[in-house]
């Protein structure tokens, strides 16, 4: 098990490394870079670059230990097909018109090289903040068995969030890894980490990564 809040994960001690994979929510250049649309926005992205570290441990701890890797990239057709009237209209408010920030095209839309991606991680391309959202992301955890899933990624508050509420409502058992996630909004950073944890773990539980990591290395050595 791992040691978590408000319970250790998961609730019935059955953690199996078939059944587990490690959710990386897009940590793609267009959010951490300086010249991306996290930036444009107007938010810092160093608190989102900080988290990199971290993340590279766990994904090395979960292939050691036989877990799948997921990882989400967030971005639309670069002819924009499949952009509705208000997000057009959100990206002209954000002065976007005439770049490929937020479009599959252009080189934002890529992992950060920081990030270690291999060739049998998944990856799942979205348009939405929750990676559930018209993709085949639940085909293929159902394909493969998978009923538990970590969640590390940007941004806490808002794709991270969504996609683990999303999670919850399909019956998977989740776990936020608290210094894995990342915002540019300190305050909206805080308050997602707190409603993981309130009904008694409504959205699942909250564990730092050395205590997933610690859990992930139990897990490699039954595998041996």
């Amino acid at each position: 098990m791992i040691k978590a809040t408000p319970f250790d994960f998961p609730y019935d001690g059955r953690l199996v490394a078939e059944n587990t994979a490690l959710v990386v929510i897009d940590l793609q250049q267009d959010f951490l870079s300086t010249t991306g649309y996290f930036a444009r926005k107007g938010y810092d992205p160093s608190p989102l670059r900080a988290i990199l570290p971290a993340v590279s441990r766990l994904i090395a701890a979960a292939r050691e230990a036989g877990v799948s890797i997921v990882h989400t990239r967030q971005g639309y057709r670069a002819d924009m097909a499949d952009m509705t009237p208000y997000e057009k209209w959100r990206r002209r408010r954000a002065g976007l018109d005439g770049t490929e920030i937020l479009l599959r095209s252009g080189p934002g839309f890529q992992i950060a090289p920081e990030i270690d991606v291999a060739p049998q991680d998944i990856i799942v391309d979205k348009t939405c903040n929750g990676a559930f959202t018209y993709t085949d992301f639940e085909l293929v955890l159902r394909a493969r068995g998978i009923t538990h899933l970590l969640f590390c990624g940007c941004t806490t508050d808002v794709c991270v969030h969504t996609t683990l509420r999303e999670a919850c409502d399909r019956n998977f058992q989740c776990l936020t890894i608290s210094d894995a996630c990342a915002s540019g909004d300190g305050r909206a950073h805080e308050a997602a980490l707190h409603m993981v944890t309130v009904e008694d773990g409504v959205f699942g539980v909250l564990a730092d990564s050395g205590a997933v990591i610690e859990g992930l290395s139990r897990l490699g050595n039954k595998a041996r």
